[in-house]
């Protein structure tokens, strides 16, 4: 292969990434409907089961640190968290995003980034 063909290739390449990385970074954030990058039917059985037993140790096991909820999201307003989660999934979304934007949970529309974790600041 010619340096040009290679180059096109590798950009073409990177392009993809730059293009799908995006979307699965964002699938969940917040829609019931969607499912996260973590999904599993085992792994849902046991946080449908943590928020319905309001168990915050085992909500925070099963999310191991991942996503900004994590460091939103304490034992002190775990109870909030269940009760947007529970709105949300009745489909009662404008409440649900209330409570998230009450706990600092960034939305679609970026209200609730909060701190300087918005976009272009220093995302964790």
């Amino acid at each position: 292969m010619n340096k040009k063909s290679i180059l096109v290739r590798a950009s073409a390449l990177l392009l993809t990434g730059l293009v799908l990385t995006p979307s699965m970074v964002q699938a969940y954030r917040g829609d019931p409907s969607v499912q996260g990058p973590n999904y599993s039917e085992e792994r849902h059985t046991q946080m449908t089961a943590a928020f319905e037993e309001k168990d915050y140790n085992a909500w925070k096991n099963l999310m191991q640190g991942r996503g900004r909820v994590t460091q939103v999201v304490n034992a002190n307003n775990f109870d909030k968290f269940v009760q947007a989660h529970q709105y949300a999934l009745e489909g009662n979304l404008e409440e649900a995003n209330k409570i998230r934007a009450e706990l600092g949970l960034g939305l679609r529309n970026g209200s609730g980034q909060g701190q300087g974790q918005g976009y272009g600041k220093n995302r964790q």
